[in-house]
Formats: C-alpha cells, sequence, structure tokens
C-alpha cells in the first residue's frame, strides 16, 4: 500500500530482534482467555518473523492499570498465545531495562517472547520520549500490528516508529486496505450502513460520510431521531429530541453533496422492551403514543437491499434494530444475509466495523462472507470521523 513499507519490505532478520506492537488486550474469565481473536490475528505476523529467522518480541498493553498491577500481567496471556500460534512463547517480566534486553538475547533465532504491559509504565500513555529510547533498545526493527489501538498516540503505538526502522505487520496491512478501498478510494457507488442507538455518539461519523458516500442508510435508535427531526411522533421510543436540529443538518449536508438519505417508512413496534414482547409492523406515521421502535420494517429492508444491488461498496457500523432481543434482530439479519450474498457474488466490497457491529454481524451468521472486517472498536469509529490515527501516521513516510 502506498506511503507504507511491509514486513514484505523488511531486510534479511537472521540474528535481529524485531519489536512487535500487538493487540493482546484480550477478555479473561478465571484467569483465563476466554476470547482469543486477537491472539490468532496477531499470528501471521509473528510466525512470518520468526520463519524468518528473527527474534519476535511482543509488545502490548493490557487493561488499564495504574502503575505494576499483578492481576494485569500478561502473563498468562503469553501462555494464551503460545497455544494459539503452536510454538513455544516465552514471558519477559518488564519491556524496558537490562534484564528484559539480557532475556531476549538469549532467545534462539526465530524465539517468540511476550513483553510485560507496556502500561506499567507511565512513560508509555504519555509517551514520553525517554521511555520510548529505553524500549527502542531491545530492538531493531518496529512492527505495528494493532489497528485497533492506532489512535492512541503512546510510546508502543506511536513513539516507537519515529526511532526504529518501522514497518506495518500483516493485520495492519490488511486493515489499512480495506479502509482504502472501503473510503479512501472506493468503487463508486459507495453505500454506509450506520445503526446505533444514539446520534450522539455518531455526528462526527454522519457529518463526514455525507460527503464521502452515495447512499447513507440510518437505522437503529439514532433513526428516531431523523424521523422526530422530520416531525413524526415516535411515541416513547429512544429518541434524542435535543438533537433534532442536528439530524436536520446532516440532511442538508447530504442533499448538497448529492448523497442520498433512506429513513425507514415502516417499522417494527412494541409497548415494553423485552425479548419476543407483542409487536406490530407500523408505518411511521402510525405510532401509538405508548409504543416504541424496535427495530425497522420489512418493507424498509427490502429497499435497503434493493440499493445495495447497485452499489459497489459498502460500510456497515452499528445494528439495524434491538438485535439483542428477538424478534427485533430481523432487519439486521435480513440486511446482513443481503449483503454478504451480494459480496459472495462479486458485485458488492463490503467492509464493517465496531463492537456492536461485529456482535451483530455474528448473530446473523456472515463473518466469513463480508470482504472485511475489522475488530477495532475506537480506532475503527475515528477513522469513519475522518480523523488522522497516529499510530497509522507515524508508519506513512
Amino acid at each position: 500500500m502506498a506511503g507504507f513499507r511491509t514486513i514484505d519490505d523488511m531486510p534479511a532478520l537472521a540474528g535481529k530482534t524485531v519489536l512487535v506492537r500487538a493487540d493482546l488486550n484480550v477478555p479473561m474469565a478465571d484467569g483465563q482467555v476466554s476470547d482469543d481473536t486477537r491472539l490468532r490475528a496477531a499470528v501471521a505476523t509473528i510466525a512470518a518473523l520468526a520463519d524468518a529467522g528473527a527474534r519476535v518480541a511482543v509488545l502490548s498493553h493490557f487493561g488499564r492499570p495504574k502503575g505494576r498491577d499483578a492481576k494485569n500481567s500478561l502473563a498468562p496471556v503469553a501462555t494464551a498465545l503460545g497455544h494459539v500460534l503452536g510454538r513455544p512463547v516465552s514471558f519477559i517480566d518488564d519491556c524496558v531495562g537490562d534484564a528484559a534486553a539480557a532475556a531476549l538475547a538469549a532467545l534462539p533465532a526465530g524465539g517468540v517472547a511476550v513483553l510485560e504491559n507496556t502500561r506499567f509504565h507511565a512513560g508509555e500513555e504519555a509517551n514520553d520520549p525517554a521511555f520510548v529510547a529505553d524500549m527502542a533498545k531491545l530492538g531493531d526493527y518496529y512492527v505495528n500490528d494493532a489497528f485497533s489501538a492506532a489512535h492512541r498516540a503512546h510510546a508502543s503505538t506511536e513513539g516507537l516508529a519515529h526511532v526504529l526502522p518501522a514497518f506495518a505487520g500483516r493485520t495492519m496491512e490488511a486493515e489499512l486496505k480495506a479502509l482504502e478501498a472501503a473510503l479512501g478510494s472506493p468503487k463508486r457507488p459507495v453505500a454506509a450502513i450506520v445503526g446505533g442507538a444514539k446520534v450522539s455518539s455518531k455526528i462526527d461519523v454522519l457529518t463526514h460520510l455525507v460527503d464521502k458516500v452515495d447512499h447513507l442508510m440510518i437505522g437503529g435508535g439514532m433513526a428516531n431521531t431523523f424521523l422526530a427531526a422530520r416531525g413524526i411522533d415516535v411515541g416513547k421510543s429512544l429518541c434524542e429530541h435535543d438533537l433534532k436540529a442536528t439530524a436536520l443538518d446532516i440532511m442538508a449536508r447530504a442533499e448538497a453533496a448529492g448523497c442520498t438519505v433512506h429513513l425507514p417508512y415502516d417499522v417494527v413496534v412494541a409497548k415494553e422492551f423485552k425479548a419476543n414482547a407483542e409487536n406490530r409492523v407500523a408505518n411511521i406515521h402510525d405510532i401509538a403514543a405508548d409504543e416504541m421502535v424496535l427495530d425497522i420494517g420489512p418493507a424498509a429492508v427490502e429497499a435497503l437491499g434493493d440499493a445495495l444491488k447497485i452499489c459497489a461498496t459498502a460500510l456497515w457500523n452499528g445494528p439495524m434494530g434491538a438485535f439483542e432481543i428477538p424478534p427485533f434482530d430481523a432487519a439486521t439479519v435480513t440486511l446482513a444475509r443481503t449483503a454478504a450474498a451480494l459480496t459472495q457474488g462479486g458485485s458488492l466490497l463490503t467492509v464493517a466495523g465496531g463492537g456492536d457491529t461485529v456482535a451483530a454481524l455474528a448473530h446473523a451468521g456472515v463473518t466469513r462472507d463480508f470482504s472485511f472486517i475489522s475488530t477495532a472498536g475506537g480506532a475503527f469509529l475515528e477513522w469513519m470521523e475522518g480523523k488522522p490515527l497516529p499510530g497509522v501516521v507515524a508508519l506513512q513516510r
């Protein structure tokens, strides 16, 4: 990818030590890793470097410790990484200093070690140049494979890229290529599917997207705020009435930019928020005062699916309804399966990201059928807002 060096551009690595910034900040339960998705994402880069004869030193933060704190140690994660990697992984109980340097020097060629939590040192989050310099002494090269932490300008995510020859790892490379294809230089027409509960959390996303995409498809609780802005009574639905002017502004910006905003014209309503609550499909002009909108309706979903059929690229962030409780997952599941089928048919490039989005697409059973699904939360959202990501900018030379 233009502007980035990847691990394919690295010189001969035999006898060299590579500092790899991965994201090992995984969920734990009873002292064990309960979801190894992020560990599996790190395998391709670590294995490639180890196979090339490098000593691989893996850096990561874990949790939000205030100083050294045993419950936020990466020791159990190192063990889990060894299982996923299928090769020995040693643990070094600091990420700077002479003892860490000696332990890395003792690694054989192709050996892998996880260094202790970078956030045990205040210099990590402060991006302190002295701490960066101490960490840099441990390696010959730096590889950033943690897109999910790229929105933070910390020592291990940004600082090291300025003092060691810096390269993008396999996961970072795949993420950057997918994001470039989705919004940087996409095939048009481009659709953005944006859902979720609140407009307030997505104002910057929506404002940025109207200038970038041809179709903006709004669902989830935030659709209620847009409907209310158009004078529609949404009953007791989740709605940010104080943001109606913002919603109107976004729609005006979209019109000026030639972007079509798609809002539902039928919805699924219920009188209580619970699984399998009694519900009905209603026209948006027929929502009773004691009803709440919990999903977009079947006609609206069909219309969105038809719009996707004429698009070449789709970006997805946020569910269409209260997908956690049946039957209010129907719109999300149906639209996700339509997008997946178009992707598999070769007519649509699909890029999705954000925590709720990943869960919703997994619920729909389509995670393998999208072109790319980002597991980065905050970094993906900031990229959708058009903000520069310090960890990415530092790799651009």
